[in-house]
């Protein structure tokens, strides 16, 4: 299920910093230039994307929201023009968590995602799908018992994470990393709409067979995750949510549990906060996942509850 990295930042974007649960892979060998090729004595330019920006305010009060993708391929230029003119508006940042150091993550960790005393990851999975299963680790170049301990959605996230990572893709390069740097450089403020412990909890708290499933799936899309990603990525790039939403629905039709616990619950609370911040003045720019702001249920249907409008902003 490679489109949960576009809802769900926290559990992938900080495995690279977990390297007792999850080994990054390493970078992709550049392809050699033909014998005959011209040396290329400049860098290649940036690929241009321009993914949609919407905007609530009212007489004091404006809110910013940006759809993130959580992690990218290098020399993506997309925080620039109208995402970088709201940043820069903005007196504060809300992502949906602060990113947090390696050690708090690790705990989060072993809080959520680790099982010692439970029986293996293997033997959670029907006995018809464990060859998949060993498969998949041994093709992202783990140890066979690296994942047995692990819960199944954080041995699902491991796994997609790993194989993206070995296609190019880069959690440092994800857009929560670079937001949350031009933050730190500008002096704002950077909150959370969750922590890293519920985000973590979210997950945990998923059936076993919802966990299961989550994996299971995870498993069968792994030969294909690239080119998902890769196509999702194209669609945010482009500022086309309609698309990205109609990509990403494809993945959360497989269990409505995973929908409602990772998507529209959580778009029902942001709007909340959303409306709570609209009672005091300021300037917010706030960065989700790029899937709570698309399609059906998107935090700008929850809005509507309370009678606020999300307006795209035109660039």
């Amino acid at each position: 299920m490679p489109s949960i990295l576009l809802r769900f930042g926290a559990a992938f974007s900080l495995m690279t910093a977990l390297p007792a649960m999850a080994q990054t892979a390493p970078a992709p060998a550049a392809e050699a230039p033909a014998a005959d090729a011209p040396a290329d004595t400049e860098a290649a330019a940036p690929r241009e994307a321009d993914p949609a920006l919407w905007v609530v305010r009212d007489k004091d009060t404006t809110i910013y929201l940006f759809g993130t993708i959580h992690v990218l391929k290098p020399g993506l230029s997309w925080f620039d023009e109208a995402v970088k003119t709201a940043f820069d508006k903005s007196n504060e940042v809300v992502l949906e968590i602060p990113m947090p150091t390696p050690e708090q993550a690790q705990a989060a960790v072993m809080k959520s995602a680790v099982n010692v005393t439970g029986p293996k990851l293997s033997e959670k999975l029907p006995a018809a799908e464990r060859d998949a299963y060993a498969r998949a680790v041994a093709d992202a170049g783990l140890p066979a018992g690296a994942l047995e301990q692990l819960d199944p959605w954080f041995a699902a996230s491991t796994l997609t994470l790993v194989t993206l990572q070995k296609q190019g893709y880069d959690p440092q390069s994800g857009a929560e990393q670079t937001i949350s740097q031009a933050a730190k450089v500008a002096g704002k403020p950077v909150t959370g709409l969750e922590t890293l412990e519920q985000q973590f909890g979210f997950f945990d708290a998923l059936s076993d067979a919802a966990q299961v499933t989550f994996l299971s799936e995870t498993i069968k899309e792994l030969p294909t995750a690239g080119e998902q990603i890769d196509k999702m990525v194209d669609q945010w790039a482009k500022g086309d949510p309609a698309a990205l939403a109609a990509t990403m629905n494809e993945d959360m039709t497989v269990s409505p549990e995973l929908r409602r616990v990772l998507l529209t619950d959580r778009n029902a609370r942001w709007a909340k906060w959303i409306e709570e911040r609209m009672k005091r003045p300021g300037t917010v720019f706030v960065a989700v996942g790029a899937g709570h702001l698309a399609g059906t249920g998107s935090v700008q249907d929850a809005l509507k509850r309370y009678k606020l409008r999300a307006t795209r902003v035109k660039y």
